[in-house]
């Protein structure tokens, strides 16, 4: 009779095992590229495990404080493309085109620092794509981001859907990872923002109403002509005609070209979980100058004050965060070649993902650009 009720109870044990077993070989195995430690934190993150994984990436980031003195841990790679001739890129710095990025008070500016150098150019010598570097946080001189400005006038944004995001298994005519027609014009790829119920925000294309739209949420707002706006939804922008793409992500975090007031506190999560704004991680930023161009701002060792006041430096005048953390923040400038292919070019050399990630299929949402 005792070894009749073991049997049952092993039987039982392996049964009730045996599920979270399969559901973990299952997201370990699902379609578009992501590492095994993300999607093993995802998994856990899926599984109720969500509080766990926040206070341990809080307790690990809040713990890796960058020093005070010393050089910059990453910059942007200098130029070795030659500045467009007068009237040819129709940008200049601090005039009707590229904002001056501002540099840090009291302290010497570094060579290349704040200057904006041409990364790619047109086949006919037209600048799409410009970067600067620059240090934003004066008690930690190590700490530098990177940004890349994209002219108003030469670039077309597009939101693409990954395996699991916006939703798991969502249809996508195009696929998960940057159509192949137009590779040939594809200027850069870079990524969207937190997990979708993570946002506080939706996720809405002309395909696809996946998740509904929020007001207050700041908003990346992309128009047919591919040109972006950056607001918060249903007051500084929202639905018109001529939209074709809407990505969320938390509340504003640069409006009018000042960084809002109330970061370090983090209200109510309106920036993410609770003290994660004190994390010093990798974060990603979007936004857009007082001439309408795009500029996306990353770094190490940021916390949210940080980037937000680096995304200040940089010119941004309406921005928000996007994606945090090494797996997820990646920028790549992309140079196609005349059989097809692309060759892509990290932002920084110290992003962690594969310079092709959008280029194959991937489970998270993401931008990529082409030119016009």
């Amino acid at each position: 009779m005792i070894t009749h009720r073991r049997r049952w109870i092993a039987l039982i044990c392996c049964i009730a095992l045996a599920i979270p077993v399969t559901s973990y070989v299952r997201a370990l195995l699902y379609p578009g590229q992501a590492s095994f430690s993300v999607r093993t934190v995802e998994w856990i993150r899926d599984h109720g495990g969500g509080g766990i994984i926040d206070a341990i990436e809080t307790w690990r980031y809040s713990h890796q404080q960058p020093p005070a003195t010393g050089a910059p841990t990453d910059t942007t790679a200098p130029s070795t493309l030659p500045l467009p001739r007068a009237g040819r890129s129709g940008l200049r710095t601090g005039g009707a085109g590229l904002p001056a990025v501002r540099l840090l008070p009291g302290v010497t500016p570094l060579p290349r620092e704040g200057s904006w150098s041409v990364a790619r150019l047109s086949s006919t010598g037209v600048p799409l794509l410009w970067t600067s570097w620059f240090r934003v946080d004066p008690g930690h001189l190590p700490v530098s981001v990177a940004a890349a400005l994209l002219p108003r006038d030469s670039y077309c944004l597009h939101l693409m859907p990954g395996t699991r995001e916006p939703l798991v298994g969502m249809a996508s005519r195009n696929g998960y990872s940057v159509p192949v027609r137009d590779r040939r014009a594809l200027v850069a790829t870079f990524n969207a923002g937190f997990k979708m119920r993570d946002s506080h925000g939706g996720w809405w294309t002309t395909e696809s109403s996946a998740v509904p739209l929020v007001a207050g949420r700041a908003s990346v707002v992309i128009l047919r002509d591919g040109t972006a706006r950056i607001g918060t939804w249903d007051q500084t922008v929202r639905m018109m005609p001529d939209v074709v793409a809407v990505r969320q992500n938390l509340d504003p975090v640069v409006v009018q070209g000042k960084v809002v007031p109330g970061l370090t506190v983090n209200a109510n999560g309106r920036w993410g979980s609770v003290r994660s704004q004190f994390q010093y991680t990798w974060r990603s930023g979007l936004g857009t100058d007082a001439h309408g161009n795009l500029i996306y701002v990353a770094g190490s060792k940021l916390t949210l004050a940080t980037l937000a006041a680096a995304m200040a430096q940089a010119g941004i005048v309406q921005g928000l965060e996007l994606d945090i953390h090494p797996a997820m923040v990646s920028f790549d400038i992309e140079q196609p070649s005349g059989s097809g292919g692309v060759t892509g070019r990290r932002l920084l050399g110290s992003m962690s993902s594969p310079s092709d990630r959008y280029l194959v299929a991937d489970q998270r949402d993401f931008f990529y650009v082409t030119s016009r």
